[in-house]
């Protein structure tokens, strides 16, 4: 299947590690031109190498950005368009919420949570958005996760930030869709990122277990008896930012292994 992503210019933000780095990889491979945001200078650099270890063609762009930042990210923007001529894709995958144990919990980690990562995607969408409507279409595609449908103890701010995303991503789609923009997002469920680390640490602080006690648990949870890798959640992606998906969008697309067998 011709997914006919060769040559389009992609930014991806969160590129450096984790599933924005498999998102890189595959729209790579697909023959798109990327650029990838990331907060840091030393995991952008990893990440060109092993980009460069895995796709024999295409080297991404690069820029440093602390995205929770409205100013940062709006230069992280335009110096992607600047390199790249403009941005056709845009998958956002950067910042994430602290998962902490509701007794630990203060207002401060609430308002971290928003900045971490509803912010963090709030201030690359707008400006994206915006410059694709004027240019007559584009897809975004927005990574965020199931924590927006399903309250997990461990995650209600970082949660609450998701389910502020995908109320954005169905609104825009609305307001962006005869600009010839498309907006969707996936909800992975527990994926194998170096950030899956710090999220079972505080299941375990809750459950009084270990960690390795915490990853059995939560691989034993799942509808697919696994955890997700983060290509698999990449290929998803790939689909709804493609021309394959042209009459896709607000749509909100749970990626979780039949984990959380619910219908909305």
């Amino acid at each position: 299947m011709d997914l006919e992503l060769a040559g389009k210019r992609v930014l991806i933000t969160g590129g450096s590690r984790g599933i924005g780095l498999a998102c890189a990889k595959a729209f790579l491979r697909e023959g798109a031109r990327v650029a990838i945001v990331g907060r840091s200078e030393a995991n952008l650099a990893a990440a060109v190498a092993s980009l460069a270890a895995d796709v024999s063609d295409g080297e991404p762009f690069t820029v440093a950005a602390d995205l929770t930042d409205a100013v940062a990210a709006a230069r992280a923007v335009e110096a992607a368009v600047t390199a790249l001529g403009g941005i056709d894709i845009l998958v956002t995958s950067a910042g994430g919420a602290r998962r902490t144990p509701p007794a630990e919990l203060t207002p401060a980690s609430w308002r971290d949570a928003m900045d971490a990562k509803y912010f963090s995607y709030i201030h690359v969408i707008d400006p994206v958005i915006k410059q694709m409507a004027q240019a007559g279409g584009g897809a975004i595609v927005n990574v965020v996760g199931m924590g927006g449908k399903v309250a997990s103890p461990t995650h209600l701010p970082g949660g609450a930030a998701n389910a502020s995303l995908m109320l954005v991503t169905a609104g825009l789609a609305a307001a962006y869709g005869r600009s010839g923009v498309r907006v969707n997002a996936v909800n992975p469920s527990a994926t194998r990122t170096e950030r899956l680390q710090q999220g079972l640490e505080a299941e375990a602080r809750l459950a009084g277990t270990t960690v390795d006690q915490a990853l059995q648990a939560a691989s034993a949870r799942t509808g697919l008896g696994r955890l997700a890798e983060p290509e698999e959640i990449a290929d998803v992606v790939l689909f709804l930012a493609s021309a394959r998906a042209a009459y896709v969008s607000g749509a909100i697309l749970s990626v979780d292994g039949a984990t959380t067998p619910i219908v909305v």
